[in-house]
């Protein structure tokens, strides 16, 4: 398999993960791979969006590997409160499908 690699190889970018940021139930270390800078920002603001997260300033480049890599740290137990109105999207008319005479 292609993308199989030990363990030692995988986000050699990365610093390790430290005992203080796993030390109580309800904190998580997300590491987000995407094609582009804008995708694993918009990612990181999604989840800063509803919970207490350290986020990155910017993203990573490996050599030879896809995409761009961020970290950031979640505490599960500070889920924000922010009030959110109501969802704005594309709309859609209704369609009538007429039989054929």
């Amino acid at each position: 398999m292609a993308n199989r690699r030990r363990h030692s190889d995988v986000d050699q970018g990365m610093k390790p993960i430290k005992d203080e940021h796993l030390a109580e139930p309800g904190l998580v270390v997300v590491d987000v791979a995407a094609a582009d800078n804008d995708t694993a920002l918009a990612f990181q603001a999604a989840l800063a969006g509803r919970w207490a997260t350290a986020t990155a300033d910017r993203t990573t480049r490996a050599p030879g590997e896809p995409g761009v890599r961020l970290r950031c740290y979640l505490d599960l137990r500070q889920e924000l409160t922010a009030v959110v109105g109501p969802v704005v999207g594309p709309t859609v008319e209704p369609t009538t499908v007429r039989p054929e005479s």
